[in-house]
């Protein structure tokens, strides 16, 4: 399964570049503010010091901004420090600008919620400790206002309360959209994560069933032989019997197509191996799967329907998709041989092949088992078909879903790609 291009990110890269977004925001803000005390002359501030505090972070920013650009991932650790440099400068400017009686004061609150969104609870308690010492430090320490008189007072007052909203907008702004946003992208990353390994896991399967298909070819190559030879016998020996005649010449037939099922096992690999696959129609790679299906299962009855509108699509079907068709067409009719429904059709972006049944249907209390290894409802088999057939769409960019008919019966739908 393929991830979307813009999830091949690491989710803390993604978070780390939100983190630059909220520091520019905040920094136009910050910066905003001194330039309208200073202007307007209310606040006798140490411009200098809250000047270099600004373009430390402005600094901060900018390097921030040139290390995304980089191939190297975002750890927790790196991330953990940049917020660590946040609550530093954040200190540092509140140190200068009336410590704990600023109203801007409880913006440490956003860091905070960015680290418990984005960061294991370790860090999110180093985090807060960090915050709340600074925040009590600045009860004690920091750089007094003083009040030219008591019309400025009054206005500062107002002023305090307008900060007070003003923190309190943009810090649930934050929170809101960008705060969610990180933690829904970690989410995502998780979601992945577990989506990769329950596929490397499948893989670890396909592979132990694909080493133990290999051996078991190997070694039927022999038996088979041997049992074509004493059927020839057998046919030259008995030619005077017509019954047992046509009872050989059947066994002759299956024997035939188990041999050349190895052959072509062979042949397959050997042309994936050089990248030799055939280019075909939908159309001409689904009738000689039918084709070669019919010969093994004579008994069962179907009728086959071309749905699509114009030129049918092309295909390059690797050996393992036809064997899986040939899986979920010996599925269908074991439920059922009379009567399959067999459908193909298409659109601008994929084509959909159904095949509906007569049977019982898909049991609702197993629906969930269905296509694991070594789970089967039928008293033979090894509950590997389901199994091999999802393995090999999914390979080929597509899937296989199994629907109770509404009439009764089981509709397999094996949808793919277009080239």
């Amino acid at each position: 399964m393929q991830a979307p291009a813009q999830l091949l990110f690491s989710a803390s890269l993604q978070n780390l570049g939100r983190l630059v977004l909220i520091r520019l925001l905040v920094l136009a803000a910050q910066a905003g503010s001194v330039g309208f005390a200073w202007l307007s002359d209310l606040l006798p501030l140490p411009w200098t010091q809250l000047g270099i505090t600004l373009a430390v972070s402005a600094l901060l920013c900018l390097g921030t901004a040139l290390r995304l650009r980089g191939p190297w991932p975002v750890t927790e650790q790196e991330y953990a420090l940049q917020l660590v440099c946040d609550l530093i400068i954040h200190s540092v400017l509140l140190y200068y600008s009336g410590g704990s009686t600023n109203p801007f004061v409880s913006y440490y609150l956003v860091p905070l919620t960015i680290a418990a969104a984005t960061l294991p609870w370790l860090y999110s308690m180093v985090l807060s400790g960090l915050a709340l010492t600074g925040y009590t430090l600045l009860l004690i320490w920091y750089h007094p206002l003083h009040m030219s008189n008591v019309q400025h007072e009054a206005m500062l007052i107002n002023l305090h309360l307008f900060g007070m909203w003003l923190n309190f907008a943009l810090s649930a702004a934050f929170i809101t959209f960008f705060v969610v946003k990180m933690a829904d992208a970690l989410r995502t990353q998780d979601r992945l994560q577990a989506e990769r390994r329950e596929e490397g896991m499948r893989d670890q399967q396909l592979l132990a069933v694909a080493t133990q298909a290999a051996g078991a070819a190997h070694e039927l190559g022999t038996p088979l032989a041997t049992m074509s030879v004493l059927l020839k016998e057998l046919r030259q020996e008995y030619r005077d019997e017509p019954v047992l005649q046509e009872d050989l010449a059947l066994l002759q037939e299956q024997v035939k197509l188990c041999k050349d099922s190895l052959q072509q096992l062979v042949r397959a690999a050997e042309a994936e191996r050089r990248q030799s696959i055939k280019e075909q129609t939908a159309g001409e790679w689904l009738e000689s799967v039918l084709r070669r299906w019919h010969l093994m299962r004579p008994e069962a009855t179907y009728r086959y329907q071309c749905q699509g509108i114009g030129a049918a699509p092309l295909l390059m079907p690797p050996a393992d998709l036809s064997q899986a068709l040939l899986n979920l067409l010996n599925n269908a009719a074991d439920a059922c041989p009379e009567n399959l429904d067999i459908r193909l059709d298409w659109d601008a972006r994929e084509l959909c092949l159904s095949i509906r049944d007569h049977g019982a249907g898909v049991p609702l209390a197993i629906a969930e088992q269905l296509g694991k290894p070594f789970f089967t409802t039928k008293g033979k088999g090894f509950g590997l078909g389901l199994f091999l057939s999802q393995a090999s769409v999914s390979r080929a960019g597509g899937t296989v879903k199994l629907y109770n008919h509404e009439d009764g019966g089981t509709l397999t739908e094996l949808r793919l790609p277009r080239i």
